[in-house]
């Protein structure tokens, strides 16, 4: 009876909480266990967490640490594949709704969608993606990439993010699939620049500036942006400004599991904690499916398949037309085509050299064979 009485008085005390926070609260498991900061460092995060967001409760997972009775605790060794095991049951049987983690074995097609503080003007964006893989082929995982970043910012409250795609290698090509699918009906908003010559192609001054609200790029790089980011500002070894790596997201995957670092602070695993429950509760799993349905309609598939690796058929030899002066540039090609974009405009008799501009690859060419060069390359995809 004593037991009845106890778990009565607990679900009492959660209504009168929940009616004094606004609504129910999203209960957010938290690892315990792993940090380079001490066990404290997240004990911490998961008190500032709770004490913060009201409509937050967190639950650590691990092994107790002293001081720390105010948050709730499933105790385990200090294992880490017990703390991963505890943690994907307290999922599975809904002890919790989202899970803050160290580390997790994501299976590939799964990534996270991290979200920095950006320096020039205090404002967030977030980073896509930051940890896992998306796809094998680069510039897929970029195009999904881009589709998780926007069910992500919707999940969380930005209704029509701005898009921008970094500029790094495949940056061009993602751009034309992107637009491929907007023209043909995906609901997507390209930001801009805060250079003189703008479009959603992003230079290291928009990311600092926070020019969009989404930035597209490779995991690899996410992850260094992610640090960057978020320990600039303390020599490296704290991470104290930031929402983490973020959210989970992928085809048909179910759960909302972020990731901090080891390196990560109380701060940030405050935010990782508030950005996680923000995404469970926008329903993150189902944001990401509507938006994978709203783009394979405008084509998304078809598209994937054009940026496939086309199969190399025997070579013929291309002999480059005579040289001539080269006065003139065209911008816009990816450095992974421009050699074979050279070659195409070989093929029909103008002479063109490749080279690598200040903001990525050019064609040089003569000034006169610009506008026809330009046609020839569109009509081949370069463009």
């Amino acid at each position: 009876m004593s037991e009845v009485k106890k778990l009565i008085g607990e679900a009492l005390a959660d209504i009168v909480e929940a009616a004094g926070s606004g609504g129910p609260k999203v209960r957010i498991g938290l690892m315990a266990h792993g940090s380079e900061l001490g066990a404290e460092e997240l004990a911490n995060g998961g008190r500032l967490a709770q004490e913060t967001t009201g409509s937050v409760r967190v639950v650590m997972i691990g092994p107790r640490v002293a001081g720390y009775d105010d948050l709730e605790w499933i105790e385990t060794g200090d294992c880490d594949a017990d703390i991963a095991k505890a943690m994907e049951t307290a999922l599975r049987e809904k002890r919790i709704e989202g899970a803050v983690a160290l580390h997790y074995p994501f299976p590939m097609g799964v990534t996270t969608i991290g979200r920095v503080l950006t320096p020039a003007r205090g404002k967030d964006m977030i980073v896509a993606s930051s940890t896992g893989t998306s796809a094998i082929l680069r510039t897929e995982a970029m195009l999904r990439n881009a589709i998780y970043g926007i069910a992500v910012a919707k999940a969380t409250g930005k209704r029509n993010p701005t898009l921008g795609i970094l500029n790094v290698e495949g940056a061009q090509l993602v751009f034309r699939a992107l637009s491929k699918l907007k023209d043909s009906g995906y609901d997507i908003t390209f930001g801009s620049s805060v250079r003189k010559d703008g479009g959603a192609v992003l230079r290291g001054n928009d990311i600092l500036a926070g020019a969009v609200d989404i930035c597209v790029t490779d995991t690899l790089t996410g992850n260094v942006l992610m640090k960057m980011f978020s320990s600039y500002s303390t020599g490296g070894s704290f991470e104290s400004l930031g929402w983490g790596y973020g959210p989970s997201c992928g085809d048909g995957w179910p759960h909302v599991i972020s990731i901090i670092s080891r390196a990560s602070g109380a701060p940030v695993i405050a935010n990782a904690i508030a950005f996680n429950a923000a995404a469970v509760r926008g329903g993150l799993p189902a944001s990401v499916a509507a938006e994978l349905a709203s783009a394979r309609k405008a084509g998304l598939d078809a598209v994937i398949a054009d940026l496939a690796p086309k199969a190399v058929s025997p070579e013929e030899k291309i002999v480059p037309p005579p040289a001539e002066p080269t006065d003139d540039e065209i911008h816009g090609i990816d450095v992974l085509s421009i050699e074979d974009a050279v070659r195409v405009l070989w093929q029909r008799k103008i002479y063109a050299e490749s080279a690598m501009g200040c903001t990525g690859p050019v064609v040089k060419l003569a000034a006169r064979n610009v506008g026809t060069a330009k046609a020839i390359l569109k009509e081949n995809g370069y463009l």
